[in-house]
């Protein structure tokens, strides 16, 4: 993998840390600003939501821009929205610092899936987009678990700052040592996202993307006052739980970025039957620390091992539908992201609001996951039907 790769992946990191790690936050940042745990549950769904919205629109609007000054410029505003959060005196502050924040995400990862698929061979592009999200794994393995306890120790103010170190950290390494001359696809117009949207295979893929990425979200966006007040684990020991959890993210990724190479299809019908699985059996394993334990590593194994097949299906089936828009693609699939992430934690909040409480949270997100993997089956089968019809597809308006 070239070293370039590991600017795109420093960022990631940055990027992720600060997604993620206002997850172990909730009750410290609910506790301080005297809101109830829902309502400090939408800081979640803020954040996603400005990266659903923003991805696709402003990664149009920059498309002119060389890609190298776009992702310079990106960290930086990546760096005001945390310093914005740490210095934000009420609720309504925060969520600002975090859209701003969200906005960055959304464009970084839509144009770097690209830049990082370009930068290697036809046959390593899942892995090197796998490797790109790496950052964001090991975020969860390091910085969260590490956010976390700064948060508990010193606040949740000083868990932003030093995220906002993390953004110069990545700052730098993308000025050092990502290439001037990055391959810029063709700028696509607002008017080209329409013409993205208008196709009924890439709907499908993001359906597939938010289902499967959002379901996972019900549970962990609600995941450490699940292991305090279910499991019966300290604060102390949720950090722990967090670091065992993004490990097995970090393995997970790995794995999906190899077996998605050969047919992300088949890859990504197998992992969302496992992860549905595997939420319905945390729904009566939590209560027992030893089997919730066991049941979040094979949780955490398969939450982020559909990330990259995902990001590559799409992109290939960009090429094939609309290859006019294929950062547009890239960009609207991280849209579906986290558009997966609002709605689920949003349904989260809802489902610990209600009398079902938070135990109910991992079987309302079998569910979502059971939705994209019927979505997957189809989309295979329309593949297959494509295959046997080439000259129907090559038809295709582009």
């Amino acid at each position: 993998m070239p070293l370039a790769l590991f600017a795109l992946t420093v960022a990631a990191y940055a990027i992720g840390t600060t997604e993620f790690v206002i997850v172990g936050l909730l009750p410290t940042v609910a506790s301080d600003l005297h809101i109830t745990l829902p309502l400090a549950g939408l800081i979640v769904s803020v954040y996603a939501l400005g990266v659903t919205f923003g991805a696709p629109v402003l990664t149009a609007l920059t498309g002119k821009l060389g890609r190298k000054p776009l992702l310079s410029g990106l960290m930086a505003l990546f760096i005001a929205g945390n310093a914005i959060a740490a210095l934000s005196p009420s609720y309504e502050m925060l969520l600002v610092g975090r859209v701003l924040s969200a906005f960055a995400h959304g464009v970084f990862f839509s144009v770097g899936a690209t830049i990082a698929a370009d930068l290697v061979a036809p046959d390593r592009r899942a892995s090197a987009i796998a490797m790109m999200f790496m950052g964001l794994t090991v975020a969860i393995v390091t910085g969260v678990p590490l956010g976390t306890f700064i948060g508990q120790t010193f606040g949740w103010r000083a868990t932003f700052w030093a995220v906002a170190g993390l953004g110069l950290v990545a700052f730098a390494a993308i000025a050092l040592l990502l290439p001037n001359n990055l391959k810029r696809e063709k700028p696509a117009g607002l008017m080209e996202q329409v013409r993205v949207l208008g196709s009924g295979r890439l709907i499908i893929v993001f359906a597939m993307t938010a289902l499967g990425y959002g379901g996972t979200f019900v549970t962990f966006t609600f995941l450490s006052p699940l292991l305090q007040e279910i499991t019966g684990f300290s604060a102390n020991t949720v950090s722990l739980v967090l670091v065992l959890y993004g490990a097995a993210i970090a393995l997970g990724n790995l794995f999906g970025g190899k077996v998605a190479d050969k047919n992300p299809v088949k890859a990504l019908a197998v992992l969302f039957a496992l992860q549905a699985l595997v939420l319905a059996v945390l729904t009566f394993a939590a209560p027992s620390p030893v089997f919730a334990l066991v049941t979040l590593a094979a949780l955490g194994f398969l939450s982020f091992a559909n990330v990259p097949g995902l990001q590559l299906y799409v992109v290939d089936m960009a090429k094939r539908h609309r290859p006019a828009g294929i950062d547009v693609a890239s960009a609207l699939n991280i849209a579906a992201f986290n558009l997966g992430i609002a709605a689920g934690a949003w349904i989260g909040g809802l489902v610990v609001a209600s009398p079902l409480g938070l135990g109910a949270t991992p079987w309302v997100g079998a569910i979502l996951v059971a939705g994209a993997l019927g979505l997957t089956l189809v989309s295979g089968a329309l593949d297959r039907r494509e295959r046997s019809q080439p000259d129907a597809t090559a038809c295709q308006p582009a």
